[in-house]
């Protein structure tokens, strides 16, 4: 809870063990969990410092000189590792720690001119940096400090939005302002492909899916009284050529909504899943073994978040409504969020078995299940929903 600076956790397995952890005057901006699950880190107001809070020791350990940027923090696969970026006399740095100890392990200043972001690679070998949106530059380095090669696709425009690696890390994809994705590979670090996000599908190979409401038939085929819970949908397969909703955006704001904002891999690495911020309602599945467009869902609202299941292709996807959407190779389904009132459904997260989902509204969640282990049947049987 940021305005009250005030973190709580508790245990799923013993109910009555609770703890408060509240950073005072200090503030907090930004909480989130150390990868053994036994320590929560916390950013203070003005970044001034990360306090590491022990859940087992109750011991406390601080790191200064946390940079505010998109992704300031990063933590290895294995969890050995905690990559932080700094801003350090009008200079960037990373930071490695130790995560076991919290002790400095290596510390090394970056090339850039303001790091906007940082990322380990999966197999925990490599770090990706890249620069502000004002300058494309993504920078690799290898765990020594060492800078192991440096990209940059064009000049003079906005540049790197999001960035992400494939998990067998293999694959990185840099998601641009220019509206495409640039795949690198990890052998020479140059570009592999390109994906361009045209507003109008015309390849007969994509298969394009499209929300529509359904219409409530009652008894006798006749039109169900109208009720005040949402109206369900359904996914429509489209005849190509398609043309996709766009949005123009506003030339004389900061933040335009253009360019990838969002990026994902399926744990297999055989998909990427993305959102190209000015065509807001569609998601774009590619086929990463066939480096092609392979499937689009076009929502009746815009996207707000999707996140792939952790143990197979399953993607689930949820855009401001009291619904959520799964989409496996099999096929796709809309599926109404059960419970009382209009759960707006802002974000989600699977747990790391892929038989739970998480529903985050904006002052609730939801605790859902898959109530089978049939990937192309969607639907989800409500465990809970807490304040």
């Amino acid at each position: 809870m940021y305005k009250r600076g005030l973190v709580q956790v508790w245990s799923l397995e013993q109910p009555e063990w609770h703890c408060r952890i509240d950073e005072g005057s200090a503030g907090l901006v930004a909480s989130c969990w150390s990868p053994d699950g036994r320590h929560i880190l916390n950013t203070t107001e003005f970044h001034l410092r990360i306090t590491v809070w022990s859940l087992c020791t109750k011991s406390v350990s601080y790191i200064k000189y946390p940079k505010a940027c998109q992704q300031g923090i990063s933590f290895s696969r294995d969890g050995r590792y905690l990559a932080l970026a700094e801003r350090r006399d009008c200079k960037d740095y990373v930071s490695i720690f130790v995560c076991s100890d919290w002790q400095l392990l290596r510390h090394f200043d970056t090339d850039t001119q303001d790091l906007a972001g940082i990322e380990w690679a999966p197999n925990g070998c490599v770090l990706a940096v890249w620069d502000t949106c004002l300058e494309y530059k993504v920078l690799l380095y290898s765990l020594d400090g060492r800078q192991l090669a440096a990209y940059c696709a064009y000049e003079w425009s906005l540049g790197v939005k999001s960035v992400a690696w494939s998990p067998s890390s293999q694959f990185l994809a840099v998601g641009s302002y220019d509206g495409k994705v640039r795949i690198l590979n990890h052998v020479t670090w140059k570009m592999l492909t390109e994906f361009a996000h045209p507003a109008a599908i015309s390849d007969p190979r994509v298969v394009v899916y499209k929300e529509a409401e359904k219409s409530p038939r009652g008894a006798l085929g006749r039109p169900a009284c109208p009720s005040f819970r949402a109206a369900e949908s359904k996914y429509e397969i489209a005849a190509v050529p398609v043309s996709l909703q766009t949005l123009k955006p506003a030339a004389d704001r900061a933040n335009p909504k253009i360019g990838v904002g969002l990026l994902a891999f399926s744990p297999d690495s055989y998909f990427l899943a993305t959102r190209n911020d000015n065509v807001p309602n569609a998601v774009w599945v590619w086929d990463m073994q066939k480096l092609r467009l392979f499937v689009v869902l076009e929502q009746l609202g815009p996207v707000r978040s999707f996140q792939w299941d952790p143990q197979r292709p399953r993607l689930a996807i949820c855009s401001g409504g009291s619904k959520v959407y799964l989409w496996s190779p099999a096929g796709c389904v809309s599926v109404q969020v059960p419970g009382e009132g209009d759960f707006q459904v802002l974000s989600l997260c699977w747990h790391v078995t892929g038989a739970s989902l998480a529903l985050l509204s904006k002052d609730h969640f939801c605790l859902c299940f898959l109530e089978t282990e049939d990937e192309a049947d969607g639907a989800i049987g409500q465990l809970g929903a807490h304040t």
